[in-house]
């Protein structure tokens, strides 16, 4: 990992859901991450469902930023009672330490614990960022990936401290 990366997280703005939205456009990215919305094209839903989670006090949503580009997000929200966390890093960045860098800088803004994070069962590099950032996986589930358009199992992670 390339220690000298300086992302930058601030709170997420209308304006950068357009760039936001076109992250989850790649097919490579929407497969790892599975679980996606049913129509990833439809930006008018994207940019409506987002325009309110900004507006939701219970969701933390963060911009990545790298020399002033926007190169994904991550995000707090609450599931059934329990605080989830949520990424998407621009696939041009994988690699390179970013998300665990993100995901680092993150857990200390956003402190409410115990914080799960949910992760397709075949995507190793997600799964290592949970691992690197301190979280431990606790079980699994199954559910149904829109981007795979399957039930597939998915590994839940959970971070206690």
């Amino acid at each position: 990992m390339n220690k000298k990366i300086d992302i930058q997280l601030r709170p997420t703005e209308i304006s950068d859901l357009e760039s936001l939205f076109q992250f989850q456009l790649d097919k490579e990215g929407g497969y790892l991450a599975a679980f996606m919305p049913q129509d990833p094209t439809d930006k008018t839903t994207y940019i409506n469902k987002h325009t309110k989670l900004l507006d939701n006090p219970t969701v933390n949503n963060q911009t990545i930023v790298l020399d002033n580009t926007i190169i994904g997000s991550i995000a707090k929200f609450v599931m059934e009672g329990d605080n989830e966390i949520t990424y998407w890093i621009d696939r041009k960045f994988w690699g390179q330490g970013i998300a665990t860098k993100a995901l680092k800088e993150f857990l200390t803004i956003e402190t409410n614990r115990p914080i799960f994070g949910r992760v397709a069962f075949d995507n190793f590099g997600s799964q290592k960022v949970l691992e690197k950032c301190g979280f431990t996986k606790v079980g699994s589930d199954k559910g149904f990936a829109n981007a795979r358009q399957r039930e597939i199992e998915e590994f839940i992670y959970k971070l206690d401290k």
